[in-house]
């Protein structure tokens, strides 16, 4: 993992017995669940601070920068002296509150990002990223390699219970495919559409058992259609739709034997990992311009990575210093790399076409590693 600084079990929690911290959470679930966790594990008391963006922002995106243009006040929580010591949030809209909550403390108040930031990490006092983000070698970052959104484990529970009368007498293993969609560089086409129905039919002849294949939001309809006609008989379809139709999402996590998940979804990823579940990464191709572009995220994920003692390396990475403040390669996401990552780490393996194995390696003690962070940070004043 790439860190500048690593913190030591040993940090002083005793900034002083007073310090405030703000929670300022958005309306993203996801989002909101990784700065949770880490409120859940400071030794400070905690403010929630709901933000509620108005209608034009929900899906557009608004300028970066210490503003509160982009938010309904009347509806959020209030934003008034004293202003905290420490900001945690996560996302473009709440990051923007978070940077004009600092203003108004006349730069008294440290910032938390969990993410890739949507201006230049030095805007933060501290950025926190897992392993699909690259960033360059800056002190302020902090390296992570697991979002650190957690798993329901009560709702899988429930759903379970309510879910296994209905797939007990499906053949077993029961195979989950979670099923996302195109997001850049990445495309989800009908040549895709067969390799994922190969895939389906050639676990279900070989092990026998029922693969239960549930879409999502970002599923393209044509590709829902194409999955419908073309899915072997044992095989089981669960279309999602905005109606709210009986979702089976939540029980699968708890009664299936193993997933694949496709490439594009972090958040389906990292749920089956967390539960410990044999899993499979179903890879999307890119396109002739994706490929380019592709290329341009793995020369930075190169660029980026961590030193390893050598002088080369030593080299490379003052190079990326360099580039960086100049604006010639910047801060990106890289799936590829988180998939790498997590094959690396024996979590999970790509598609072969096989039933998944159970996964061998440990999940990262990633919320140690980030609160530890946080706790030198907050030391330092």
């Amino acid at each position: 993992m790439q860190s500048d600084t690593t913190p030591s079990d040993n940090t002083s929690m005793t900034r002083k017995t007073g310090t405030s911290v703000w929670v300022v959470l958005g309306d993203k679930p996801g989002d909101n669940a990784q700065v949770r966790a880490i409120e859940q594990s400071l030794p400070w008391p905690c403010a929630d601070k709901h933000i509620q963006v108005l209608d034009p922002f929900v899906l557009g995106k608004p300028k970066v920068g210490p503003t509160l243009y982009h938010i309904d006040r009347e509806r959020s929580d209030p934003l008034e002296p004293p202003w905290p010591d420490l900001i945690l949030t996560s996302g473009r809209r709440p990051a923007n509150v978070a940077l004009w909550i600092r203003e108004q403390s006349g730069g008294h108040t440290r910032i938390v990002l969990l993410g890739k930031p949507s201006t230049s990490p030095d805007d933060y006092d501290l950025v926190i990223y897992s392993a699909e983000n690259q960033f360059p070698p800056l002190a302020n970052l902090q390296a992570i390699s697991l979002p650190l959104m957690r798993v329901d484990e009560a709702r899988i529970m429930q759903a379970a219970t309510e879910w296994e009368p209905r797939l007990r007498e499906l053949p077993r293993p029961l195979i989950a495919f979670l099923i996302g969609g195109p997001t850049g560089p990445f495309v989800f086409n009908p040549s895709t559409t067969r390799r994922l129905l190969d895939y389906i039919e050639r676990i279900a002849g070989e092990t026998g058992g029922t693969p239960y294949i549930t879409t999502s939001r970002r599923t393209p309809p044509d590709i829902v259609t194409a999955l419908r006609a073309g899915l072997p008989a044992e095989a089981r379809l669960f279309a999602w739709s905005a109606t709210g139709a009986a979702n089976p999402y939540h029980g699968l996590l708890g009664l299936a034997d193993g997933f694949v998940v496709t490439g594009d979804s972090i958040s389906m990823l990292v749920e089956v990992i967390r539960l410990r579940k044999p899993l499979a990464i179903f890879p999307l191709p890119v396109s002739s311009l994706g490929a380019l572009d592709q290329s341009r995220r793995a020369f930075t994920r190169w660029m980026f990575k961590p030193e390893n003692g050598s002088l080369g390396a030593r080299l490379r990475r003052s190079l990326a210093r360099i580039l960086y403040r100049l604006h010639i390669i910047t801060q990106t996401r890289d799936f590829t790399a988180f998939h790498d990552m997590l094959v690396d780490k024996g979590l999970a393996e790509y598609a072969s076409g096989t039933l998944p194995h159970a996964p061998a390696g440990q999940v990262p003690d990633d919320l140690r590693i980030a609160v530890q962070r946080i706790l030198a940070l907050m030391a330092t004043t």
